[in-house]
């Protein structure tokens, strides 16, 4: 089950499968798909903030309610199930319009790390721990971790992670920069309601597209990385936040952004 709520202009998409420390489901990992996507096309969303009930953030897939094609399984199948779903997954996050804040609430393992780690922003509580689970099971990380973690710690740390599976308690895992911050259990919802809100009251086009030129600068060029910028600061210009924020810098005054 996934609960989903939207206040102060943030869609809060939280895991609730506590008794199974949210191991994600085929059906549960589709709804999380379709509100990321409807937070990037919906203009009264200008945040979302990512969670779950219980001790877990999330242990991982749980594969056990996937539909089944009623034939055996031959070469490509499992490929195919990967770049459907997980990576489907990951990358429903990084390619949402809106910042998206993960509040790691317990274990965040497998599947679930990398849901953490592919969000903008990461808050945890001082209980969570990371674990790249895949190791342990004889397998290769899948959900973009090999992608993802290089670019966050480099490559050297990503393959003690991930050679290991040892479990990274949250103050470590912020030493390596995989966590923004780490806060005491109970105020881990409202600091994430306090950044998420803070996100939601800015430029929310410029924060898109801020977005897009970090997520894509480790894959490009000096110069396609620069072309793409002076094209977003070209698009940003045109909206009324822009507009808004320099009117507010000349006059003196808190610029009142909408989000367009």
């Amino acid at each position: 089950m996934v609960l989903h709520a939207t206040d102060n202009g943030v869609s809060w998409i939280t895991l609730n499968r506590p008794d199974a420390m949210n191991a994600v489901t085929w059906d549960q990992r589709e709804r999380v798909i379709a509100l990321l996507a409807d937070a990037s096309a919906d203009p009264a969303v200008r945040a979302v903030v990512l969670t779950a009930t219980g001790k877990g953030f999330c242990a991982g897939a749980d594969l056990r309610g996937a539909p089944s094609t009623g034939r055996e399984r031959v070469t490509g199948d499992i490929a195919r199930t990967i770049r459907l779903g997980a990576q489907r997954l990951i990358g429903a996050v990084l390619d949402c319009e809106k910042p998206v804040l993960a509040a790691v609430n317990g274990t965040a393992a497998g599947i679930g790390a990398h849901l953490a780690f592919a969000c903008d922003l990461v808050l945890a509580a001082e209980s969570a721990t990371f674990i790249e689970v895949f190791v342990r099971r004889g397998l290769v990380p899948d959900g973009g971790g090999a992608y993802l973690l290089p670019r966050l710690v480099g490559p050297q740390r990503a393959k003690e992670l991930m050679f290991f599976g040892d479990a990274l308690p949250a103050p470590d895992a912020q030493r390596m920069g995989l966590v923004n911050r780490v806060v005491p259990a109970g105020e881990l919802e409202k600091t994430a309601r306090a950044w998420a809100e803070r996100l939601a009251q800015g430029p929310t086009r410029a924060l898109a597209l801020t977005k897009q030129l970090v997520n894509a600068s480790l894959d490009t060029d000096r110069a396609t990385a620069f072309a793409a910028e002076a094209m977003a600061v070209e698009t940003t210009m045109t909206t009324r936040d822009a507009n808004e924020g320099v009117a507010s810098f000349v006059e003196r005054r808190t610029p009142d952004y909408r989000g367009f």
